[in-house]
Parts: C-alpha cells; sequence; structure tokens
C-alpha cells in the first residue's frame, strides 16, 4: 500500500524530536544506535517505511546546513523539503537554544592527529556535484533569517583542529609515497605552513610518484562531508596560478573515523564560493 505524501503534524513533530535527540547525543560524544530509534519512532509514525524515515531525516539535515549548523553525518542534507517539516525544525532550534551552546562546545574542542591511523580506507571520492546530483540544487531557505549562524567558520577558527588535519595528510602522504617503493621522496615531504611560514596558500609540500610537485591545502572538519568549509583569498588566488600543482585535501569526521577526499586543481573550479563577508574602511 503507498504510504501517504504528506506527514501529520505529529508524525514531523516526532521525527524532528528523535533526530535532534540523536544529534545531541553525537555532539556530546555519546553512543546511540540509530536502527534502535528508528523502531521507537515507528509507533509514532503510522507505519512509515524505513526509507521514508531516512529521506525526513536527510530533510532535517538539509534545514540544519541552510541554518549553518552541523548534522548527523549519517544523513546527507537532501532539498525538496515540506515547509511544515522546515518550520518544525526551525521551530525547535528556537524552543531549543541550549542546542547552540552544545554544538559551540563540540567545534571549539581541540583535537590531536591519531598516531597509528591504517591509511588504506583514508582517501574517499569527493561529493558528488550539485550539477550531476538528481536532487534540485535549490538550498531550502530559511523562514526566520535570525536563526542564521555560521558554524564552519567558528570550526575554521580552531587551530587545533586544523593543525592536526595538517599532521594527519602530512603522514598520509609520506606513508602513501613509501608504500609506492618513493621513499626519497616521501622524505622531502614538508610541512610547508610550519616549517617555512604560514600564508603560502598552502600547507604541505608532497610529490606524485613521478616526482611532479604537489601542493596541498588542508582543510578539516569533525563532522560531515558535505560540510563547507573556508577559504581565503590568498588561497582562493594561489590555487587559480598553480591548478597544475594545487591540491585541496578535506578531511572529514575526523573525531571518529577520520577520512578525506581531495579536489586537485583551482579551488573556484570545485567549488561553489559564496561571498560572506567584506573588509571595509571608512570613506
Amino acid at each position: 500500500m503507498a504510504e501517504r505524501k504528506d506527514w501529520s503534524p505529529q508524525e514531523i513533530a516526532a521525527t524532528v524530536a528523535d533526530y535532534m535527540h540523536m544529534l545531541q547525543l553525537e555532539l556530546a560524544g555519546q553512543s546511540y544506535n540509530k536502527a534502535a530509534h528508528y523502531r521507537a519512532l515507528q509507533d509514532k509514525l503510522a507505519g512509515r517505511s524505513k526509507g521514508a524515515v531516512e529521506m525526513k531525516r536527510q530533510n532535517i539535515s538539509a534545514v540544519l546546513q541552510a541554518s549553518g549548523r552541523m548534522w548527523i553525518a549519517g544523513y546527507k542534507p537532501l532539498t525538496n523539503v515540506q515547509a511544515a517539516l522546515g518550520e518544525e525544525v526551525e521551530n525547535w532550534l528556537l524552543a531549543n537554544p541550549d542546542f547552540d551552546a552544545l554544538l559551540a562546545t563540540a567545534i571549539d574542542q581541540p583535537a590531536v592527529a591519531p598516531a597509528h591511523l591504517d591509511f588504506r580506507q583514508f582517501l574517499v571520492a569527493a561529493p558528488e556535484s550539485r550539477n550531476t546530483a538528481r536532487e534540485p540544487a535549490a538550498p531550502y531557505q530559511l523562514k526566520r533569517p535570525a536563526l542564521q549562524r555560521d558554524y564552519a567558520a567558528r570550526e575554521a577558527s580552531n587551530r587545533k583542529l586544523g593543525l592536526a588535519g595538517e599532521l594527519l595528510v602530512l603522514e598520509f602522504e609520506r606513508q602513501s609515497l613509501i608504500a609506492q617503493g618513493k621513499g626519497h621522496l616521501a622524505d622531502k615531504v614538508v610541512h610547508a605552513s610550519k616549517d617555512i611560514g604560514d600564508g603560502l596558500g598552502y600547507d604541505i609540500h608532497s610529490y606524485a610518484p613521478n616526482g611532479r610537485d604537489k601542493l596541498i591545502e588542508v582543510k578539516t572538519t569533525a563532522f560531515a562531508k558535505e560540510t563547507p568549509f573556508y577559504a581565503s583569498r590568498n588561497e582562493v588566488d594561489f590555487s587559480r596560478d598553480h591548478a597544475d600543482l594545487f591540491v585541496l585535501t578535506r578531511v572529514f569526521d575526523f573525531r571518529k573515523a577520520a577520512k578525506a577526499f581531495e579536489l586537485p586543481g583551482a579551488i573556484a573550479t570545485n567549488c561553489r564560493m559564496d561571498a560572506v563577508s567584506y573588509v571595509c574602511g571608512v570613506l
């Protein structure tokens, strides 16, 4: 039997509350079982299928993404959000201001690079481009702009997380070259932002197996693969001027099971860039 298209207010409220409970547990570093949450939720959803619940959870992620907040990594943001669902998520955020304090605390935590990571599964494919994805490109639009936050900027200012990500990629580059029989190149890999100076436009000077320079800018998040990141004007310009050598390595899910994907070439070619701030002088 086909499911009803519209979810009732009671179903929506229960699904949002359950998702936000899981997210709060995750931010607090506490474990939980998604399957158990789904089973408990079933009694409130009039027989909704697991697939339908998964899509609603992805819709909730899309609203959180639009608000500048983080979301549960397993639920990639999916647009085309039911208006009543978006409103319920926004209402929940208004009614639970302590959530932002919990999120800020999670973002501000210091980080340390793991000492013995198995790098065989470290590098994964980059997220699917919106240009080729099936979902509509238009993101969810907040009905209450006052709820907007910029936690990506806050995470970008976490220097210990950034450094830990750089050290992890540095070790990955060295181990990767050694595994390919290029130990002499591994010995030459340099943590440029630390050993030469910040502001170069890249963090690590590594090498391709053929000896070609590989200039890596590392961006690290403790959250989902699709979490947006900040790039400086210098980094954008450097990547354009050295597109044949430049690689942006995005490390994600750092605190649980760190992985990364690479975006070779100019940042502007690989990313949708939104202007978010201006440097202004008084006239």
